[in-house]
């Protein structure tokens, strides 16, 4: 087996392949961008070396510095983890040519596949089912909108070497076509060096399933069952699942059997991912169409990891070193059901915008992996909840890689099961700091689409409703937890220095305190009356009832007007972040002394709702805009965003141009409202 080896990647991805590698007794080395120099991959690995600037394309994508790093270390091989270079053939050639071991596929593989519209006519050959559509190399944008009239509107846009949901488009009416593709190139030359697209039919009632296969240099082959990944937002996966909910095992052989069959197609080698749409008829008929091959290890792979109790990252390990695949397809089982939460820095109630930030707080749930090795050795498995995590505590999140913070995977032996222990784990995932993506998790979980696996591409618009702008506990509950919050901060420091007491004690009358909160975006008063017997009385708006309190080692128990939840506090200066098993909300202590004389908040300035570049400005000073207008793009955590008009007005000023690097909060433009 290898004795060292080099992880080109970062984030939980190379804590994951690390932890694999540690377990195997094989060293290993990290590499880090400036950006990086703290993160936790390098910690997890024995060694550690800089190879650049933050920007992928001065370090993580510098191949050149990857194979120096290697060489210079003495690792035998690089482990490519997922994105960056890991689905690049130059680079797995380059790979070879230095004398080291890729660990993935042979490059004749990665080309095959790499791009969408190739691999698709290689498919065709081998029989495999293929969504209607165009995946000529002909890229005039007269010839594509003509192939998407002839396809049939809805198409789908799809940038030929990309991944991930990047380049990227459902358009609905021909109207559309020129600006979805412009942006379509634009998202897939930044991301993959490579502006071709292929245009498909966009099939209705879509879900997105996939197989993993697993192949050796012996010529043996294997899928490891399926995972449901129609759980989507942009095109980027949000829950998978496995195996696949109301697959029949007629499909999962069928679908099983073309993946081994594409993956014998271009002599594949290691883990791999054929990608389907299935389309779901009246009467529960589906259909499967191949979508694409991702040739590496995906995001996903834990589920599957959980549902067979394999080591994947050990099975590429053993491959990559010429070892024949542990098992046979006929020794492979299903064992349960299991599910996972990709777990983001972004705000879902504005479109799902990244976001930037240190993480004051980051507590996981008590977990455990539940996997073996290759000899069917079990691990242990007595709490089936396992987090693979990039950042910990006091760690930043920065605008240059994506918005993943951790992923987090729950097993159980029904799907019912699964579901419950994912929403008790997300209860218990507590991060501050910056914007994430739990309590949106925690209601798609409970969503009735997903409770009753009405699975498909549309379930998040489809379950909007419930899904966005939504608040779990309410003023009052929020309330209640700040006050005693409070009172026990006050409760410790009186401790230290009995004469700060504040019990509220009066020889006569009662004592009514005043509390000022802001709570979602609203002025909101509560009042605390401290009672002659110990007691307390607290009103917020129009309810008013006994509030009582004690801390626990799971929070603070509270009793407020007859309702009784356990809360977890955190307080960033005047924020209480409240984190309780009916949800999380954010609720503001407002000091009023601190905040006199603050004026109104100027609308008529446009500013960066994140670090990113300036992609373009859709209006010039003088232009008259109404709310809702596009105004300009960003382009952040290699997606683009677009900025809106917040209301009626003119543009009186551009701040920036295209091409220009703006901080978090620079203005963009000025618009008189």
């Amino acid at each position: 087996m290898f004795k060292k080896i080099l992880i080109a990647n970062r984030g939980e991805i190379a804590c994951r392949v690390a932890s694999t590698a540690k377990r195997m007794g094989i060293r290993t080395v990290a590499v880090y961008s400036d950006a990086d120099a703290q993160a936790l991959h390098v910690g997890a690995c024995d060694e550690a070396l800089h190879i650049g600037g933050s920007a992928p394309k001065d370090s993580y994508l510098r191949w050149d510095r990857i194979i120096e790093a290697a060489k210079a270390t003495g690792a035998q091989a690089i482990h490519p983890g997922y994105g960056f270079l890991s689905e690049n053939e130059e680079f797995a050639q380059a790979c070879a040519d230095a004398g080291l071991v890729f660990i993935g596929p042979p490059p004749s593989a990665i080309q095959a596949m790499g791009l969408k519209a190739e691999s698709k006519q290689l498919m065709e050959k081998a029989g495999v089912p293929l969504v209607p559509g165009y995946h000529g190399s002909n890229q005039d944008k007269v010839l594509l909108a003509a192939e998407a009239e002839r396809i049939g509107y809805p198409v789908l846009i799809k940038a030929s070497a990309g991944g991930g949901g990047k380049g990227m488009r459902a358009v609905d009416k021909a109207a559309d076509f020129d600006a979805a593709l412009a942006s379509c190139k634009r998202e897939a030359i930044n991301s993959f060096g490579d502006d071709a697209v292929l245009v498909e039919k966009y099939v209705q009632r879509p879900r997105h399933i996939e197989i993993q296969v697993f192949g050796d240099t012996h010529g043996n082959y294997v899928y490891l069952f399926e995972r449901d990944c129609s759980v989507q937002r942009r095109h980027q996966k949000v829950l998978e699942e496995a195996p696949a909910p109301g697959l029949t095992e007629a499909m999962r052989r069928q679908m099983g059997g073309a993946a081994v069959a594409a993956a014998r197609a271009v002599k594949y080698v290691g883990a791999g991912t054929v990608e389907f749409i299935v389309e779901q008829r009246e009467g529960g008929e589906m259909n499967f169409f191949f979508m694409e091959m991702n040739t590496r290890l995906q995001v996903e792979h834990p589920v599957t990891e959980a549902i067979t109790g394999l080591d994947l990252v050990e099975w590429q390990l053993l491959v990559a070193f010429g070892e024949p695949l542990p098992l046979k397809q006929e020794e492979l089982k299903i064992n349960g059901h299991a599910i996972e939460a990709r777990i983001c820095a972004e705000t879902p109630d504005n479109n799902f915008l990244p976001a930037t930030g240190r993480l004051y707080v980051a507590r996981w749930p008590r977990h455990v992996a539940f996997r073996r090795n290759a000899d069917g050795e079990p691990f242990h498995d007595a709490a089936p909840v396992r987090i693979d995590a990039g950042f910990g505590e006091g760690d930043a999140i920065s605008p240059y890689y994506d918005s993943m913070i951790a992923k987090l995977i729950v097993h159980g032996s029904t799907r019912e099961q699964a579901l419950a222990r994912l929403d008790e784990a997300l209860a218990q995932t507590h991060i501050v700091g910056v914007a994430t993506n739990v309590q949106f998790l925690r209601y798609v979980v409970r969503s009735p689409s997903f409770e009753k696996a009405n699975l498909d591409t549309a379930l998040i618009p489809r379950e909007q409703a419930v899904l966005f702008n939504q608040e779990p506990l309410g003023l009052p509950l929020a309330a209640a937890a700040a006050v005693a919050q409070a009172l026990l901060h006050e409760k410790a420091e009186e401790a230290a220095d009995p004469f700060s007491r504040r019990d509220g004690w009066r020889s006569h009358g009662l004592n009514v305190r005043p509390f000022q909160f802001e709570f979602g975006g609203e002025p909101a008063r509560a009042e605390l009356t401290y009672l002659h017997d110990g007691a307390l009385t607290l009103t917020v708006g129009n309810v008013s009832g006994a509030l009582s309190f004690k801390p626990t080692a799971q929070g603070i128990d509270i009793d407020y007007a007859g309702q009784r939840f356990v809360a977890t506090v955190y307080a960033t200066g005047e924020h209480d972040h409240v984190f309780s098993a009916r949800g999380a909300t954010q609720i503001l202590a407002i000091d009023l002394l601190a905040h006199a004389g603050e004026g109104e908040v100027d609308t008529g300035r446009l500013t960066a709702p994140m670090p990113g570049k300036v992609v373009s400005f859709a209006v010039q000073a003088g232009d008259k805009v109404t709310k809702g207008q596009a105004l300009a793009v960003m382009e952040a955590m290699k997606m683009e965003h677009t900025i809106a008009a917040p209301a009626d007005g003119v543009v009186a000023e551009l701040m920036y141009g295209p091409g220009d690097q703006v901080a978090e909060g620079a203005e963009l433009l000025k618009l008189m409202i």
